[in-house]
């Protein structure tokens, strides 16, 4: 049975159980946020997505309070809007003032907000963190002074990946993520698959490999799927100057949600190798030489006619790769049977 509330004057049904901010992103109504991603669990720590709900004594937040039948509640007023600017600049009192040459400018979710709020990182003084930036491991550079303990990073790496390589460590000031004993990450420890990275909302942990290649607004996002295996995950190829820079997630993904493995994520530098064959081979005495794709396929089809003639259709067969996509694999069934007339078709992932 739905629930009825009140958003903002507006009168409207929804599902019990849902969160106040589930709830109000499915309508379009924008609250924002620091700590939360969609891949995990409410946690409510930036205190940024309060909402103000008539009959409570004083403001929720929205991304752990359940709707309930007859809710009033008020996303945006002055009292919230000065809320949300004090905690910003409670959160930037600590933080670096480097946008200029920060890796996340442009794509920064702090960033944005301190603009939008008009945050003041000198209104509150105070000790500030000093601490070296982080070079140890070949994936990921991790810079803990742009840190903001909003816990998404150890909150995927627990509850998503499951790997349980950093978690909060120390205490009050001194407290940051980190892995146990500060120990560098090595694939011991770790499955180096970035989900840190893509769910870190400042430049905290940002991808080694892309550092310095270019902003955000510069890079052209091409949506598609990776070919490591059949799991069919998507993500965006960052592409800038026709290379690619780097990889990022696409959360709109149906099968992964944006997340990814270290394959999906990290192994894209085969597409600019200079080892890669781009052109068709052909054996010639023993010696491959290039050839067009017209000149290859005609050589495949005559070889195929006089196999056949020579030993039967049933002596053919087809091996396909979980590689490729359920449409290439339908297709080479489909000409095995049809063209070739056997039913001698296999895929690696069968096994």
């Amino acid at each position: 049975m739905r629930v009825r509330v009140t958003i903002n004057g507006e009168p409207m049904t929804v599902e019990p159980g849902r969160t106040i901010l589930e709830v109000c992103r499915t309508a379009g109504i924008r609250i924002p946020t620091l700590c939360h991603d969609e891949r995990l669990e409410p946690y409510g720590g930036c205190r940024l997505c309060l909402v103000e709900i008539k009959g409570m004594a004083r403001p929720l937040a929205s991304c752990t309070t359940p709707v309930q039948e007859g809710m009033e509640i008020t996303t945006e007023s002055p009292a919230l809007r000065q809320l949300r600017r004090t905690t910003l600049s409670l959160i930037l009192s600590n933080h670096p003032n480097d946008c200029m040459k920060c890796e996340q400018t442009g794509s920064c979710t702090l960033q944005d907000l301190a603009y939008e709020y008009d945050a003041d990182g000198d209104l509150y003084k105070g000790e500030k963190w000093d601490l070296p930036k982080r070079e140890d491991n070949p994936f990921i550079t991790y810079e803990p002074n742009k840190c903001i303990l909003c816990g998404r990073c150890t909150r995927i790496c627990n509850e998503v990946v499951m790997a349980g390589t950093i978690d909060i460590t120390g205490r009050g000031f001194r407290a940051m993520p980190d892995t146990a004993f500060s120990k560098p990450r090595t694939l011991d420890n770790c499955e180096f698959c970035g989900q840190c990275v893509s769910t870190c909302p400042t430049g905290a942990l940002t991808d080694k490999r892309g550092r310095g290649l270019g902003r955000d607004h510069e890079m052209k996002k091409v949506k598609t799927t990776c070919s490591y295996c059949g799991t069919g995950c998507n993500f965006y190829l960052n592409v800038k100057d026709n290379k690619v820079v780097k990889v990022t997630s696409a959360l709109d993904a149906p099968v992964n949600r944006g997340n990814l493995c270290i394959k999906g994520r990290y192994g894209y530098e085969f597409i600019h190798s200079p080892d890669r064959i781009k052109t068709p081979l052909i054996k010639k005495n023993g010696v491959f030489h290039e050839a067009s794709w017209d000149e290859a396929l005609d050589l495949v089809s005559t070889r195929f006619k006089s196999l056949i003639e020579k030993y039967g259709p049933e002596k053919v067969g087809a091996f396909s790769s979980a590689r490729c996509t359920n449409e290439e694999n339908y297709l080479l069934a489909k000409w095995v049977r049809c063209a070739v007339g056997s039913n001698n078709v296999d895929n690696c992932a069968r096994v």
